[in-house]
């Protein structure tokens, strides 16, 4: 592997994924039955914005620190942007969260987490920061292994988030049949899905596959902050939700034009956001 999180940590794309997420495990906890959540591709637990691989890109600057003196923000974006603040107490933002700290924080005293990172340093920079939490236990391994290994599970309730680093262009077939072996194992598994908007033929057979994956329900939600043509990078991305928890849709439908609107770069923003498989 030679994708590290650090040079986008907090960049758009991470303000839609980790938004979003905070989002799903809230609405999964209103239930008081335990809980197991997966993070199959975790990187770190915390990220130094102004450290030389952020620095380099400064892609945090028109992602999180565009929300990060809003007053605002609506709905659950400011939960999101308070949990960040939290690691920021002097008002100066430097450190961002990554998702497996986002979810650790969050954990009840009968939840659990598995995280999982293939890259050796940044999976033992996990353990070292986990150390003494006993419902927190990280695997240095393939995360689309994790369904096979894991499911189903005790607690019959489950937040898989996979966020694979797409170095590979099978990465988003391994997606859907990493959807298709989650659902065959313990088919009420929550499923969240980030994927780069960047080819068109490779993304539309990925909606393909999740509409044929077999999942209850399948929701995409898109963001981009430039025109889909545009040639400066990564233009968008997308949360592939599998059986996402009402009302997360009607919620959305709040959150993603502001965040259009107020993350749009080079003349661009929109959004999108419809059902693949078993509208409600």
């Amino acid at each position: 592997m030679n994708y590290r999180h650090s040079y986008h940590a907090g960049n758009h794309a991470d303000v839609l994924k980790h938004a979003l997420l905070r989002r799903l495990l809230e609405l999964m906890q209103r239930k008081e039955t335990p809980l197991c959540c997966f993070d199959s591709h975790a990187g770190t637990a915390l990220y130094d914005l102004q450290g030389e691989a952020a620095g380099k890109t400064g892609e945090y600057v028109d992602g999180i620190g565009r929300l990060w003196q809003r007053d605002d923000l609506p709905l659950w974006l400011a939960d999101y942007r308070d949990a960040v603040a939290r690691h920021n107490p002097d008002g100066a933002l430097r450190w961002y969260p990554g998702s497996p700290q986002i979810m650790a924080e969050l954990l009840r005293e009968q939840d659990r987490m598995i995280v999982s990172e293939l890259h050796p340093e940044d999976a033992e920079t996990l353990r070292a920061h986990f150390a003494g939490q006993p419902d927190i236990a990280v695997h240095q391994r393939n995360g689309y292994e994790l369904p096979k290994a894991f499911l189903p599970v005790p607690e019959k309730r489950a937040l898989w988030l996979l966020d694979p680093p797409f170095e590979k262009t099978d990465d988003l077939e391994r997606c859907v049949a990493g959807v298709q072996q989650a659902i065959s194992r313990m088919r009420q598994t929550v499923i969240a899905i980030w994927y780069p908007i960047k080819d068109q033929r490779l993304l539309k057979d990925f909606y393909q596959g999740i509409a044929d994956s077999g999942a209850p329900k399948a929701l995409r939600v898109e963001l981009n902050v430039r025109p889909v043509d545009n040639q400066l990078g990564l233009n968008g991305s997308g949360m592939m939700l599998i059986n996402p928890p009402w009302p997360i849709w009607e919620e959305l439908e709040q959150v993603l034009p502001w965040l259009s609107r107020e993350l749009a770069q080079a003349g661009g923003g929109s959004w999108r956001m419809d059902w693949l498989a078993g509208a409600p």
